[in-house]
């Protein structure tokens, strides 16, 4: 059957155990498994190119994004070099001006003295990505909704410009998460995720993933999977599926919330500027309507008037907001990407978008809206 999305989080992959009965998967804390003869087994050799809990979590991670074939790693990094090692020295890659620090720094420090090609540009814009292609494109990598400025990329728009240039086309869906955007729905090669962020839900894993449907792509990817081992433990697969359980739930509440300080924060005195695809002044709110349920839990703002030490000590004020890297946990948080998330970036490159010292990252948990509020404002008024 066509499940909904809510019935496929709680029970895509997971089938009752055939030992016990056990509901929920069991945590295979095994490294190897038995096999009757030489290459006489179950599906299941050695741990690092498959276990049955991770399996029972990719398979679950791909039906959410009407995906055939999913892979789990062991953090976003992990995901993201897996993709970039189906590209040769000369290839060249056409990506966002405004990505997340640990991104830009595997491309510019990794694989761009390998001979890799990076090509910057505003990836709102479709025409700008078309104009960056050439020949030697190999791969498109869009992040959408941005980090942290929450531009928006039109992913269809973008999968015609890939499709007529033989390019991959792989988008960052972490801040939307797959109840909110499906992009393989809208033309992209390889959905990727930061797990650690919503679909986790919880902060206490660190995970990555690929989705596809191409079979034939599946395989490359997986060879670079299991031949690099970048692969997490059953541990970390059983408490995302676990938390997966809730995303439905969870993403209600995140969009609630957020769009609850976005209006409170709006017309705040000491705020410059708000960045939020729910305001129809927001330069993507259209693109946000047209491919996405709802407008997210992440809020960024500018501080008017704040230099960089005015800016630290508002961040070191907050009582329910935690000061941390990450997002997408039921808890709230607070970043100051110029020093951390995105710190990897050089200065000049990253107030070119946008990314200043007085702006603040919001990833607004599931708390009372009401006690967010609150929060925002002793913090502001101090």
């Amino acid at each position: 059957m066509n499940y909904k999305f809510a019935t496929k989080a709680i029970h895509a992959g997971q089938e009752s155990d055939p030992t016990t009965g056990a509901v929920m998967t069991p945590i295979y804390q095994t490294s190897t498994y038995q096999q009757k003869s030489p290459g006489d087994h179950k599906g299941f050799e050695y741990s690092r190119g498959t276990n049955p809990t991770r399996k029972a979590l990719e398979d679950c991670l791909a039906a959410l994004e009407n995906g055939k074939h999913g892979l789990a790693f062991s953090s976003g990094m992990a995901a993201t070099d897996c993709v970039l090692r189906l590209l040769k020295p000369g290839d060249e890659v056409v990506t966002g001006d405004d990505l997340y620090g640990g991104s830009y720094r595997i491309f510019t420090k990794v694989y761009e003295p390998l001979g890799i090609v990076f090509k910057f540009v505003n990836t709102s814009d479709p025409e700008a990505v078309r104009a960056a292609i050439s020949d030697n494109t190999k791969l498109i990598w869009v992040e959408t909704p941005t980090n942290p400025t929450l531009k928006l990329a039109d992913i269809a728009a973008i999968a015609e410009i890939a499709k007529a240039s033989n390019a991959l086309y792989a988008v960052d869906n972490t801040f939307a998460s797959p109840y909110l955007q499906n992009p393989l729905d809208l033309g992209a090669d390889i959905v990727m995720h930061s797990v650690t962020k919503y679909l986790g839900g919880h902060s206490d894993v660190v995970m990555g993933a690929l989705i596809v449907n191409d079979e034939e792509l599946y395989k490359q990817l997986w060879f670079y999977y299991n031949a690099c081992g970048g692969t997490p433990g059953p541990q970390d697969a059983f408490l995302v599926l676990r938390g997966i359980k809730t995303l439905h739930l969870r993403m209600r509440a995140h969009c609630e919330n957020g769009r609850a300080i976005a209006e409170y924060l709006k017309n705040h005195p000491k705020i410059e500027k708000i960045y939020w695809p729910g305001f129809t002044d927001h330069p993507g709110h259209d693109v946000a309507k047209k491919q996405m349920k709802d407008f997210g839990g992440m809020v960024s703002i500018v501080l008017k008037g704040a230099d960089l030490q005015e800016t630290f000590r508002i961040a070191s004020q907050f009582m329910v907001f935690t000061l941390a890297e990450s997002l997408g946990g039921v808890e709230s948080l607070i970043n100051h990407p110029a020093t951390m998330t995105h710190g990897s970036i050089p200065k000049e490159a990253r107030e070119k978008v946008g990314v200043v010292d007085n702006l603040l990252r919001l990833s607004v948990g599931v708390e009372d809206a009401e006690d967010l509020i609150a929060d925002l404002e002793q913090a502001l008024g101090k």
